[in-house]
């Protein structure tokens, strides 16, 4: 992808106060675009980000310290900080890739990684909702992500990194998440809060917050809308500030819970998941969910109405897009805060 197609245009601005969130860029936001980690910066460095959370391996290219070292020259020499990630690190997940190594080596890695890279997390999470269906309870998966964390402590306090975990892709609801970074050690442990996933996870993104608040080491923020289907209840990702769940007062929240972490738009804008939360069986998965928590989240399909997908793009037409849903989320994001 040819420089060209960067849009020079200075969306964040850097005069925050001292204590204020810092706007950044998770780059699974332009997942598509084919860029090196160079490109990714500089495209970054061109919207005003002042943190890039390289949220997978696959963003920073490779962990060879020369390799990392050049990169994080590059963002230093750009005035960005870094924040470094990798996916599952619980061994029973079904999105863990045991081709990689144990889960304790996968991780040991990417810590090194991100010291040499000067960041002071490393993203991670357990797995999918598929990992609330499997012959393996979500405790046990709880249980063996915290057993590998611990083996780690202290690697990770030796290169003073901190973990953070995700609540990713509806594997954990906020209580969930909770009772895994004190399993494992809050003195080293912590969360990346998402704002998204906490829909796929039958849950108010609001609550989300506030039961994490106190854990929460930096972000993924974008906007959701939800609706009622005769089978149950759907949700879409959106752009900032086209959903239904008020996001303005969840990233006001946030600001004052949060002051100093990264608020990092990671946009995804998606079609419509559904929940067949009529269903008897839906809810095995869900057992432990109390009622109150899920009438907040009832309460907020309740206000939506059906949403179309969005249509299929041609490649280059879809890469602009994406692009131009990030762009478009901060500056709604900016003028938000301002």
């Amino acid at each position: 992808m040819t420089r060209r197609l960067f849009t020079a245009m200075p969306l964040l601005h850097s005069a925050l106060a001292a204590n204020d969130v810092l706007l950044g860029i998770d780059l699974f936001s332009v997942r598509s675009q084919g860029w090196s980690p160079f490109e990714h910066l500089d495209f970054a460095a061109r919207h005003g980000a002042k943190v890039v959370h390289f949220s997978e391996i696959r963003f920073l290219g490779s962990l060879e310290d020369d390799h990392v070292r050049k990169v994080a020259a590059h963002a230093q020499k750009l005035g960005i900080t870094l924040e470094i990630g990798m996916r599952s690190v619980c061994p029973t997940s079904t999105l863990f890739d045991p081709k990689q190594g144990t889960a304790e080596e996968q991780l040991r890695r990417v810590i090194h990684a991100a010291h040499l890279a000067g960041s002071r997390l490393v993203r991670c999470f357990l797995g999918s909702m598929a990992d609330r269906q499997t012959a393996i309870p979500l405790e046990d998966h709880i249980a063996n992500t915290a057993k590998t964390l611990r083996a780690c402590r202290s690697f990770a306090q030796d290169h003073n990194v901190k973990i953070a975990v995700e609540n990713h892709a509806g594997d954990m609801q906020a209580r969930e998440l909770k009772s895994l970074i004190e399993l494992a050690g809050k003195e080293f442990v912590g969360a990346v809060i998402d704002s998204g996933n906490p829909v796929w996870a039958l849950e108010d993104p609001h609550l989300t917050l506030e039961i994490l608040a106190p854990y929460i080491l930096t972000s993924h923020v974008r906007d959701s809308y939800l609706w009622k289907t005769p089978e149950g209840i759907a949700v879409q990702w959106t752009r900032m500030g086209e959903g239904n769940v008020d996001i303005a007062a969840w990233v006001r929240r946030y600001r004052e819970l949060c002051p100093g972490k990264a608020l990092s738009m990671e946009i995804i804008v998606t079609g419509a998941r559904k929940f067949e939360t009529l269903s008897r069986k839906f809810w095995d998965a869900y057992r432990n969910t109390p009622a109150w928590e899920f009438a907040r989240f009832l309460a907020i399909a309740e206000k939506g109405s059906p949403q179309a997908d969005p249509p299929k793009l041609e490649k280059e037409v879809a890469l602009a897009k994406e692009r131009r849903d990030l762009e478009l989320s901060i500056e709604y994001t900016q003028k938000l805060l301002a």
